[in-house]
């Protein structure tokens, strides 16, 4: 259409199309009224020329109209999800930080008296018992005190023994003079005897019972003299028992720090090996033994959890699970022993000590661990696998897979993650199938079609205590 309506216009504005038919007229009429038709011709053609374009986008509206009904009317497939029912159970809320473990008890083994090491009676790192010998020192020279003493209580008993026999003869003289002194009272008394005799008896008698008095005073000092034999023997004792070195406490022994034959003194610096430099110990320490059954776990929190952590104490023992970075799957429960009584400053942290069971020496003194301090449990609480939880612009929520397997977008609040799950604090029930591998290719009111995971398996549950199941 549009090659006619040109053809037709270049006809009529050439006038050499048409010379046939004018050749005979007069040549100005003829220009004249070429011009006139020119000019008509031109107007109807552009007339034309708009209908045509009207009609050619009047098509195209058409067209465009119909595509997007057939759009409209196609319907997507259902997205391929897989689903988990959410589960109600009883968790717990805790607080988590990582804390560093350490020795109930802690002894330096240091010499109480001086000597030459002459046995070693343990393996560095060996485990030892109250009462285990360490080490032996010389005996010799406190074998011989204790020798000393001993003589000198056998003396000293036998000069008590001469003491108390001189008291008995001084007790005998002295009841002799008092009979004497009676005697010639009377007879002084009846004129038989002059006075003056019965004065000398009577100051003979008086120094008897001074010799008396002296004699006893020998047999106490006698006795305490023996007593004092007595101490130093118990003191030659102890210092003797001081020569064999025992283990004060169960635990476990770590490197010694001095050789066989090493000299040894209470206050002085031990002939010892390097190895006391690297452990830090005092220059006469002998061997450090740390006490491993129970352990200590220390760790803080911030002050912004120190309220809930009193408020739980006060209800009663709050309970801690302690678990080594990595063996994270089999904690080991112990409780809350200390909550120290201030806040430090620098750090804004509070100091707490937890005390577990360690009789198989898993944990180590000075080996960082997850401490995980359980405060309260929360009855009936919704859980969800923790992949199921998406997040946009407006926060976290879920597809929740309805009767007619369509998704609904669900917004959610969620709480603490517990294993593989994580608590729905608001948004989903119990019951309800929420998605947990697919999100992206579900729309929300679209259809979806639930598959089956490659590897079935049940869904993870969680115990009471927070630990998975």
């Amino acid at each position: 259409m549009f090659i006619e309506m040109a053809a037709a216009k270049r006809r009529i504005l050439d006038p050499t199309l048409n010379r046939s038919q004018h050749c005979c007229r007069n040549p100005d009429l003829v220009r004249s009224s070429l011009n006139h038709r020119d000019m008509k011709y031109e107007h109807v053609l552009n007339n034309r020329f708009r209908i045509a374009l009207f009609a050619v986008g009047l098509s195209a509206t058409l067209l465009a109209g119909c595509l997007n009904k057939a759009q409209q009317n196609f319907e997507r497939p259902p997205a391929p999800v897989q689903v988990t029912v959410a589960v109600s159970q009883d968790v717990a809320t805790y607080l988590d930080a990582i804390g560093k473990t350490v020795a109930r008890e802690v002894v330096s083994i240091q010499p109480q008296v001086s000597g030459r090491i002459i046995k070693i009676h343990f393996t560095d790192g060996a485990n030892v018992k109250k009462g285990d010998l360490l080490f032996t020192v010389d005996t010799r020279p406190f074998e011989a005190n204790l020798r000393q003493t001993q003589a000198n209580l056998s003396r000293d008993a036998a000069l008590k023994k001469q003491a108390e026999a001189n008291l008995v003869r001084e007790v005998a003289q002295a009841k002799w003079g008092y009979a004497q002194v009676e005697r010639y009272r009377v007879l002084v008394e009846q004129g038989v005897v002059p006075r003056e005799q019965y004065e000398q008896l009577r100051a003979n008698y008086d120094a008897l019972r001074a010799n008396v008095e002296a004699a006893r005073a020998n047999v106490g000092s006698a006795d305490e003299t023996i007593k004092v034999d007595a101490a130093a023997i118990e003191n030659a004792k102890v210092q003797l028992s001081y020569c064999y070195i025992r283990s004060p406490i169960d635990g476990r022994a770590g490197q010694r720090l001095v050789d066989l034959g090493n000299v040894v003194s209470p206050g002085g610096s031990n002939n010892s090996n390097s190895s006391e430099s690297a452990n830090g110990t005092s220059s006469n320490s002998l061997l450090v033994i740390e006490r491993l059954d129970p352990i200590y776990a220390d760790f803080t929190i911030s002050q912004s959890n120190l309220t809930a952590v009193q408020q739980q104490m006060s209800a009663g023992t709050l309970r801690a699970e302690v678990r080594l970075p990595d063996a994270a799957d089999e904690p080991v429960v112990g409780q809350l022993t200390f909550l120290d009584n201030a806040v430090q400053n620098a750090t804004g942290q509070v100091n707490l000590r937890a005390t577990i069971p360690n009789v198989a020496h898993r944990f180590w003194p000075g080996r960082f661990v997850n401490v995980r301090l359980v405060l309260n449990m929360i009855h009936d609480a919704v859980l969800v696998p923790a992949s199921a939880p998406q997040m946009s612009a407006k926060g976290s929520f879920v597809y929740v897979v309805k009767l007619d397997s369509t998704a609904e977008q669900r917004p959610v609040s969620l709480g603490q993650r517990q294993g593989d799950l994580i608590v729905i604090e608001q948004g989903v029930e119990a019951g309800e199938r929420v998605v947990t591998n697919g999100q992206l290719g579900v729309t929300p009111g679209g259809k979806v079609l639930i598959e089956q995971p490659r590897n079935t398996v049940s869904p993870a549950t969680v115990a009471g205590d927070g630990s998975k199941s």
